[in-house]
């Protein structure tokens, strides 16, 4: 089968398949739909990352106030409102990204088309990090919670770690639909419990129990009577760590079934006001409990604790949250593989992450960051606090160059009102951006020089790919009008070990492609192999099959040289002739026989494409179960 490198509708991508505009009229669903999203299933397969944030976005910003005292913690509640309007600003601006960019592709789409390919590139770059150590993260902290309540299972987390991280891929791998269908429920358990323990508190005078803080040592800092503005900074830096996720629904536009773009902006707002009213409900909670950081327990723990009491109630929160943080890698692979197809499909990435299986499914996509995180939860020994300083950098970055093209968007089009959307955006960018610039610093002996190392190598990555592909689509001559095809005479090289039914089905097969038949046999010079090759050359001349057996002398034992070296003597003395190397191989029945077989073709093909430009022509032959 033949395969376009170039960046037309070859790579992944069938003529016709565009998605068709919204008219308003509804028609059937199509048969792809199925394994399309709905919004609802969006929010649940999309908007993990965001969803479990909160179990650890108000408590950065507490840890980070904390250092002040409890004058410090007293600002908890305007940080969180600062990070609500970014989130406002972010879920709007995400929202226009949705209906301008309806292939997908977030910041990297955006940025390719006002900002330049370089830039688009960056932004590529950061959200594969960001996609990458998403999914190390969650899992990481996922069976941190499991762990905490079962310490038991400490010295075994890694391995769980790994389980958990093979399931989600699993499920993912059976399709986009069929992951949503399977983290709908955890994801309903989680918001009810968090919207309930919000509502319930609110009616508290008090905290109903201290029992979960009850022994641990308070990570309150010194009294302090002042609040600098570098401390907000940091604390508003720390908490926008919940905003991670934001952008995966523009980012998996074509996920979506038709209208595409008007459900993913349905699941965009549905989840920024899920998670805006559950960052500001918990950190009201925290001020009206008077909330204070322990070590070893969770504010959200705390929380729950404070709201229901040390009950049933209690539990449910840490299970919905433990279960949660270990699915929210989930996000990644709905985002990471529509992101790569796109890469795919502009040449910066093998065009493998852009093939589909039958259920819409990017397996490639899904696969290889699956590998990439498990190698990071082997590095880190399945410690969250080993991988977070890395998370959350890239998405910034992500953040601020995606509001950057939307200003040179709104410049562009100039619709109506595109001032204030202009503006919007602007102040966006600048938000994002200095966050970007505090997490940066404040954790770059962290860990975080890691990912400003990470960042230009992977772009460098990018261009390698890019170049690569040009070349083969110079000598290819990709984009211009081939010359007429012609008819060349034909040669059929077919190597020979011994007479069998093999060896008649693949002489027959090299005369129905070719104008000469030419059957070699390598030779050697021991005694046993000189006896071996009269033996075939008497049973030969009694088979007369009509096509001469030319012997190939070797000195050595080797088998593909030999073969390899004939043919490119043909080559060169028939330079207008086409070579074809017929290799006959059997296909053994069942899966455990493969590892009978001496794996003969698979030497002399690699030898022949290694050394020559012949075609390649590999015959099985089918070894049914039945057969006599």
């Amino acid at each position: 089968m033949a395969i376009d490198m170039g960046k037309t509708t070859a790579v992944g991508q069938v003529p016709g398949t565009e998605e068709p505009p919204d008219t308003g009229v509804r028609t059937p669903p199509e048969a792809g739909d199925r394994h399309r999203l709905t919004a609802l299933q969006g929010l649940a397969a999309l908007s993990l990352d965001a969803m479990a944030s909160v179990a650890y976005g108000p408590e950065s910003i507490v840890l980070v106030l904390a250092a002040a005292g409890a004058y410090g913690l007293g600002f908890t509640l305007p940080v969180t409102l600062a990070i609500a309007a970014l989130l406002a600003v972010l879920v709007a601006s995400y929202r226009q990204v949705i209906a301008a960019f309806p292939d997908g592709g977030g910041s990297y789409a955006v940025a390719k088309k006002h900002l330049g390919r370089r830039t688009s590139l960056v932004a590529a770059a950061s959200l594969i990090l960001d996609y990458v150590l998403n999914v190390a993260v969650s899992v990481t902290a996922g069976v941190a919670a499991l762990t905490s309540a079962f310490p038991e299972l400490y010295g075994a987390r890694v391995w769980i770690c790994i389980g958990v991280l093979g399931l989600v891929t699993a499920v993912n791998l059976r399709g986009v639909v069929d992951s949503a269908k399977a983290f709908l429920v955890p994801t309903a358990v989680f918001v009810g419990s968090i919207l309930a323990m919000v509502a319930v508190g609110l009616f508290r005078e008090g905290p109903v129990s201290t029992a979960s803080a009850a022994g641990h040592a308070s990570a309150l800092g010194e009294g302090a009577t002042a609040v600098g503005a570098l401390l907000l900074l940091k604390a508003f830096a720390a908490g926008c760590s919940a905003l991670t996720g934001v952008e995966a629904v523009a980012n998996a536009v074509p996920s979506f079934r038709a209208p595409a773009a008007r459900r993913a902006q349905r699941t965009e707002v549905a989840l920024g006001a899920l998670l805006g009213v559950m960052l500001i409900g918990l950190s009201v909670l925290i001020g009206r409990f008077h909330l204070q950081p322990v070590e070893g327990v969770t504010v959200l723990a705390q929380l729950a604790d404070a709201s229901f009491g040390h009950n049933l109630a209690f539990y449910v929160v840490q299970f919905a949250t433990m279960v949660l943080l270990a699915l929210a890698a989930n996000t990644s692979f709905g985002g990471l593989p529509v992101l790569m197809s796109l890469l795919a499909r502009d040449n910066y990435v093998p065009h493998v992450f852009a093939l589909k299986a039958d259920r819409q499914v990017h397996r490639h996509g899904v696969v290889w960051p699956a590998l990439v995180s498990a190698a990071l939860l082997v590095f880190s020994g399945g410690d969250t606090n080993t991988l977070v300083p890395l998370f959350a950098i890239g998405v910034f970055v992500g953040f601020t160059i995606c509001q950057v093209g939307m200003v040179r968007h709104w410049y562009g089009e100039r619709p109506k009102g595109w001032q204030a959307k202009a503006a919007l955006n602007g102040f966006g960018a600048l938000l994002t951006a200095v966050s970007a610039l505090v997490v940066t610093a404040t954790k770059f002996v962290e860990g975080a020089w890691l990912i400003v190392l990470a960042l230009p190598l992977i772009v460098l990555a990018f261009e390698g790919i890019h170049r690569a592909y040009a070349q083969i689509g110079e000598r290819l001559e990709l984009g211009r009008v081939p010359q007429p095809p012609r008819r060349s005479r034909s040669m059929v090289v077919v190597p020979v070990s011994g007479l069998s039914r093999l060896t008649c089905q693949a002489l027959t097969a090299a005369r129905s492609l070719g104008d000469e038949v030419l059957a070699v046999t390598v030779t050697h010079a021991g005694p046993d192999d000189r006896q071996a090759a009269e033996a075939l050359r008497r049973d030969w001349d009694l088979w007369n099959p009509g096509i001469e057996l030319t012997e190939i002398s070797s000195a050595t034992r080797s088998l593909g040289r030999p073969v390899s070296a004939y043919v490119h003597e043909l080559t060169q003395a028939h330079p207008d002739t086409q070579v074809t190397v017929l290799i006959p191989e059997t296909e053994p029945a069942h899966l455990w026989q493969r590892m009978l077989q001496n794996q003969r073709g698979s030497v002399v093909a690699r030898a022949v494409r290694r050394d020559t430009d012949a075609v390649i022509c590999r015959l099985r032959f089918r070894i049914t179960a039945d057969a006599r």
